[in-house]
């Protein structure tokens, strides 16, 4: 009797099957002329092979246990993470996170070594203009609370702040500035919304700008939003030049609800510039400059404005053997954490590379590797932080094939500053990961 059975359920399939098919034949015929004589055979038996599982499993009463089943599954799905950074009611990012760290593994950025300013936007009134910042032209910029932290929000049409410093030209001839922006921007809207890295000095006003649209589009079938990156640069002689990075390049880059991570290094007049580690623009023979702002200009709803923060601008960097030799240590701010947490953001990962890579091109080499925290917080919470901290830094360089013998994490929590405690700067300075040679 069940043999009787699973012969008439495969005639079955296969009179609905060679119907359906022919069907499709007569009503899409035109279609797979366009598409060639392969991809019709491949829907042609893609949907014979739906059709034989949705008479099987009306055959077995299934059907209606499977929608049950996949009302349930969405009902019951895992709630979003609370460490993901997220708008309310914001979808999780789709880009995997080991994507993203994969970039920052090949990036060619190296962080400056003297940092000149720092402003993380913490402890900052909200409400109130960034403290850290002079206000040049445009119509908003304040702080808010996005997620539970403090930014700086940039709004308006070419709305312009400039960081607040004691001389008027600061700029030295190697440094790089990094920062972090909320990417929102869901409505195709790219060629109205950006945000511009503007560098220039007294003479020039304007010798580099790099213009962002950080555009996403939910549906990548309709036309709109094209995430993008243009320039336009003063070469040494005077004259104006200019560009833009290929788009396939950002794109995949763009989540919407989430940060992008910004830098930019100046090495005496080649110019560079980098989004989530991937460098974007390589220009070689650029004037230099010696001061910075940041313009936003935004059209958009209020949700899809700007927000800043993280933004740090630090003297260019010595090669690593160099330190090594005349110090006996790595002193390094590259290496960076979530907020109160011992997980290390992406772009951690282009130091740890860098370490990882001395390490293998002299194999006698040992480190003590010292986390350190600034006086914010009691030691309570400091010291096994820091320790959780350096621990997480020598986990992730035995990832690179590192010996965990030739390695130690010690937490020195806020006890061994570098710098006053009383300015961003200083604190800036005492947040730090030392390799210390054995």
């Amino acid at each position: 009797m069940f043999i009787k059975f699973k012969v008439m359920r495969r005639i079955l399939v296969f009179i609905i099957s060679a119907l359906l098919v022919s069907c499709f034949d007569a009503n899409g015929q035109s279609l797979l002329k366009r598409l060639g004589q392969r991809a019709k055979n491949a829907v042609e038996n893609k949907l014979g092979e739906k059709v034989e599982q949705g008479v099987n499993d009306a055959l077995d009463g299934k059907i209606g246990k499977k929608k049950k089943k996949e009302k349930a599954d969405k009902q019951t799905a895992d709630p979003v993470s609370q460490d993901a950074v997220a708008m309310p009611d914001a979808k999780v990012p789709a880009q995997p996170k080991k994507q993203v760290e994969t970039s920052y593994a090949k990036t060619d950025f190296v962080p400056g070594d003297e940092i000149f300013f720092d402003d993380p936007v913490e402890g900052e009134k909200v409400g109130e203009f960034p403290s850290h910042w002079d206000f040049v032209s445009g119509e908003e910029c304040e702080i808010i609370t996005l997620n539970g932290e403090q930014v700086i929000k940039l709004s308006g049409w070419y709305s312009i702040i400039s960081p607040l410093m004691k001389e008027a030209d600061y700029l030295p001839e190697d440094f790089t500035i990094e920062f972090d922006v909320w990417s929102n921007n869901r409505h195709g809207s790219s060629n109205n919304d950006h945000i511009d890295l503007l560098l220039g000095s007294a003479e020039t006003e304007e010798i580099v700008v790099v213009t962002l649209n950080p555009a996403f589009n939910e549906n990548p079938a309709e036309e709109g939003a094209q995430s993008d990156i243009s320039y336009s640069f003063r070469s040494p002689a005077g004259d104006i030049r200019g560009g833009s990075a290929k788009g396939e390049s950002l794109t995949p880059l763009i989540q919407p609800d989430s940060w992008l991570h910004v830098a930019a290094s100046f090495n005496k007049r080649a110019f560079k510039y980098y989004v989530n580690g991937v460098r974007m623009i390589n220009l070689p023979n650029v004037m230099r400059p010696t001061r910075m702002a940041l313009r936003s200009v935004s059209n958009c709803e209020e949700k899809d404005r700007f927000y800043l923060k993280n933004i740090r601008m630090a003297k260019g960097a010595v090669p690593l053997y160099d330190r090594l030799m005349s110090e006996g240590k790595i002193v390094t701010y590259a290496i960076t954490f979530e907020t109160g947490k011992a997980d290390l953001k992406p772009e951690s990962m282009v130091e740890i590379n860098r370490v990882a890579k001395l390490m293998k091109e002299n194999p006698g080499l040992e480190f003590e590797v010292q986390g350190h925290c600034d006086a914010t917080g009691s030691d309570k919470v400091n010291d096994p932080l820091s320790q959780k901290r350096a621990e997480a830094i020598v986990a992730a360089l035995v990832e690179q094939g590192i010996a965990a013998a030739r390695l130690s994490a010690v937490g020195k929590g806020s006890h061994e500053p570098i710098a006053e405690n009383s300015t961003d700067e200083g604190r800036a300075k005492n947040r730090r990961v030392e390799f210390v040679k054995k």
